[in-house]
């Protein structure tokens, strides 16, 4: 299907609900699950509550003054939503994306919540959308990619959350929980499937009771699918999926006031690499005339002139377009599928953790909640960036990472008064590699090397970065007449960075090719410049968050917000070129103030949640180029503006509809001059993953075969407008928006416990990007990612 026919195909679907969802949020999963129920009457059954922990405590979804998407596992599993990266499809304002512009792992992800995240994958960066498993916080992108196994449910919260989840919430946060063992119950699920692509998929838990207070669960999975975009090279398929997950839980009551959980989890993929293509070459740009001049093209000349004000090196030199494939141009291009480069690549990582949770009831109202957590990242991942059979730019990434994290919570909860007080406590250490082999040397001695038929330059960066974050938070709720809640938080958070790194410029680039990390050696050749002494950030805020509700009746729930969140800034960590003094430019913190009202309506087998807000972004961590070299510099202000909806209806006889839209208008309105940078955004450019219009609807009916047996068919499709991949992109690299459907048929018999489904996803087989990454200017790529083709599955999954 085009694109026009798409959007139109969408449009034309969701007028039927549109006036009445123009402006807000939603639900989705409901409190109990009883045997028998469909797969989504379990999930949002007609008339039942649904329950979040948005404010870290139990309540309902409609009583909750938060923008707030809810899914159970029902929900996800009947909507094709098998990991955290699918979510973008049915939540409102929500992009994720694995595979990074400047990473080649595939799952290290980039996300956004109302137009605000971060493309920046490094160690050195945080992410701006708090992703949470069990309440603990994953604080490196790799880790954000989660499997949707054994999972109870997920929120997703919307806008700042800088008082209860504070750490990197200033988009919003995602709350994945996981299934707790059940007392007295032996029982377990599995499910396998097969499909295109010679997909084969696994899983399975069980649940183990141990005596009368306590019980275990352990669950495992895997997934083995072939790429779909191709090397010319070699063959090699890229994009491919090779996972193992593991789970394990133990649940005691101790006391019938002491809870005891303890949770572990592990995830392991070992990848070709992320599916990049050719987008383009700037046969003028320094770094493709110095190609198309080792490869020996006709009419390819090097002049010498300044690459920018007061930079003495090799400039952009008046190379004419030379209509030859063996050259770096346009010929390049091998389509949307196949990759033309012929560097080594990989992508691999592996993920795991344990936490321990312990509640203790101190009286009827007072409760205390410790949170302990440890979690350990290894990754890497190499791309070659300009997916040509030159060497222009490879990037090859690996990092360890290790965090340790303390929470405490004591809850408050007796008639009109409800409040909570705790204290976080965080620290992370990670050690970074990157090498990036390029075509030139920042010296012009490379040109000789080149003509030679010998290697360019070859960057080394070794970074080690310790984070401390301390924050102590508090927020109360007061009811003083029936129907209105007055709330109000703050926090104090203490950001403290600690960064050492060597950066090398070496020439010639005979680095050997160490896995997964290396000891640092200089080669022969030596360094161009080097630093190695401890730099130190501090940062910190008080921020905070308030909101009045007022519920007209059980049916009828409106509120008004306010929030406040900031980031912590940090350090650059890549150069090609040394900086004034050798020191590591700073970043400082970004922030952002966010106004919502809100609306949502309960009329039983009718659910609509609304809500539209203002943010005022500011300090934004944005990516400047400096010659070749992409750096984080606070280089602008922007307001986001937009309205969102959820709807979800489950009618009597069968029917199952559900819904969502967003909107964003985001308003770039002064740019920082960086000197000796230059800009890759300017104001009226649109900020990266922030499309004007998206939404998704989700159609299925249920036929009642017998008392037990069900068939039910189901469509979901999703539309999202005009999307900019990263600030200073070409057309070539942005999607111009997509429509994309998914179909299921399920057969399921609720009391013998089996289901098999067959389905579709990309049904109308729609070409759309999914990611994109470009340096035009200086090194002359653009890259882009195509999401998969249109594939099938059968499964087959029963429970006992």
């Amino acid at each position: 299907m085009k694109r026009g026919f798409g959007a139109l195909y969408f449009c034309a679907s969701m007028s039927a609900f549109a006036v009445a969802s123009a402006f807000g949020a939603a639900p989705a999963y409901a409190q109990g699950n009883a045997a028998g129920d469909s797969q989504e009457e379990a999930a949002q059954g007609t008339g039942e509550e649904i329950v979040v922990t948005a404010r870290r405590r139990e309540e309902s979804i409609q009583e909750t003054p938060i923008a707030v998407s809810a899914f159970t596992a029902e929900t996800l599993a009947a909507r094709q939503i098998s990991q955290t990266s699918d979510l973008e499809r049915i939540t409102p304002s929500l992009q994720f994306k694995p595979a990074g512009q400047l990473s080649g792992n595939s799952s290290a992800s980039v996300v956004f919540i109302r137009g605000v995240g971060q493309v920046d994958p490094t160690a050195a960066v945080d992410p701006g959308v708090g992703i949470y498993i069990d309440e603990v916080y994953v604080g490196r992108a790799v880790g954000g990619a989660i499997e949707f196994g054994d999972i109870a449910g997920v929120e997703v919260l919307r806008g700042p959350q800088g008082t209860l989840f504070g750490r990197n919430t200033i988009g919003g946060a995602i709350l994945v929980r996981t299934k707790q063992p059940e007392l007295g119950e032996l029982g377990g699920s599995a499910r396998f499937r097969v499909g295109s692509y010679d997909l084969v998929e696994g899983f399975a838990s069980l649940n183990l009771p141990i005596g009368e207070t306590a019980a275990a669960r352990v669950s495992g999975g895997f997934r083995k699918r072939d790429g779909y975009v191709i090397r010319a090279f070699d063959g090699l398929d890229l994009g491919d999926d090779d996972s193992v997950t593991l789970n394990g839980a133990l649940y005691w009551e101790a006391t019938p006031d002491i809870k005891v959980n303890i949770r572990a989890d592990y995830t392991r993929r070992d990848e070709n690499g992320a599916p990049f293509v050719f987008a383009g070459i700037n046969e003028k740009a320094p770094v493709a005339a110095i190609v198309s001049v080792a490869a020996g093209c006709p009419g390819a000349t090097i002049p010498f002139a300044p690459l920018v004000a007061g930079d003495p090196r090799f400039g952009a030199p008046n190379v004419p377009l030379i209509n030859d494939p063996r050259c770096a141009n346009d010929f390049q291009a091998k389509g949307d599928y196949v990759n033309g480069g012929t560097a080594d690549v990989m992508s691999t990582s592996k993920v795991w953790g344990v936490s321990g949770t312990i509640q203790a009831d101190l009286s009827s109202s007072l409760s205390l909640k410790s949170i302990t957590a440890y979690r350990s990242t290894e990754s890497r991942g190499i791309r070659d960036a300009d997916n040509t059979p030159f060497v222009m730019i490879t990037t090859d990434v690996g990092a360890e990472s290790d965090q340790f994290s303390q929470e405490l919570q004591l809850q408050y909860e007796s008639g009109m008064l409800s409040g909570i007080v705790g204290g976080y406590y965080f620290t992370e250490k990670t050690h970074e590699r990157a090498t990036v082999p390029l075509a030139f040397s920042p010296t012009p001695p490379i040109i000789t090397s080149l003509l030679a038929g010998g290697p360019g330059s070859r960057d080394l960066q070794v970074s080690d970065l310790k984070t401390g974050s301390v924050a102590v938070f508090g927020e109360l709720s007061v009811t003083p007449v029936t129907g209105l809640e007055l709330s109000g938080g703050l926090r104090y958070t203490r950001d403290k960075k600690r960064f050492v790194g060597t950066v090398l410029n070496l020439f010639p680039a005979t680095l050997p090719d160490p896995d997964p990390l290396p000891t640092l050696a200089i080669p022969e050749g030596g360094p161009l410049f080097i630093y190695h002494r401890p730099y130190r950030g501090t940062y910190s805020a008080v921020t905070g968050s308030a909101s009045i509700r007022y519920s007209w009746s059980d049916a009828v729930s409106t509120y008004v917000s306010y929030a406040r969140s900031f980031k912590s800034g940090g350090f650059n960590t890549r150069y090609n070129a040394p900086p004034p003094g050798n020191v590591p430019v700073p970043f400082d913190e970004e922030k952002v103030e966010s106004y919502e009202i809100g609306a949502k309506f309960d009329l039983g087998d009718f659910r609509l949640n609304t809500a539209a807000f203002l943010a005022n972004y500011d300090n934004i961590q944005l990516i400047f180029r400096q010659g070749v070299v992409p750096l984080l510099f606070n280089a602008g202000k922007a307001r986001i503006t937009g309205l969102e909806a959820e709807l979800s209806y489950r009618s009597p006889w069968g029917l199952i509809f559900d819904a969502s839209v967003s909107t964003l208008d985001d308003d770039i309105r002064s740019i920082t001059a960086v000197p000796g940078a230059t800009a890759t955004v300017q104001p009226g450019d649109d900020l990266p993953f922030t499309p004007s219009l998206q939404g998704s609807f989700g159609v299925a009916y249920e036929f009642a075969l017998s008392d037990a047996l069900k068939l039910t068919p189901r469509f979901d499709g999703s539309y999202t407008s005009k999307i900019t991949f990263i600030t200073g992109s070409v057309p070539d690299i942005e999607e111009d928006g997509y429509f994309t459907g998914n179909v299921s048929l399920t057969l399921a018999d609720a009391d013998k416990g089996w289901k098999l489904t067959g389905g579709v996803t990309n049904l109308f087989d729609e070409r759309y990007l999914v990611q994109g990454n470009a340096s035009l200017g200086t090194l002359g790529y653009a890259e882009k990612i195509y999401a998969r083709p249109r594939s099938w599955y059968l499964q087959v999954s029963g429970q006992f």
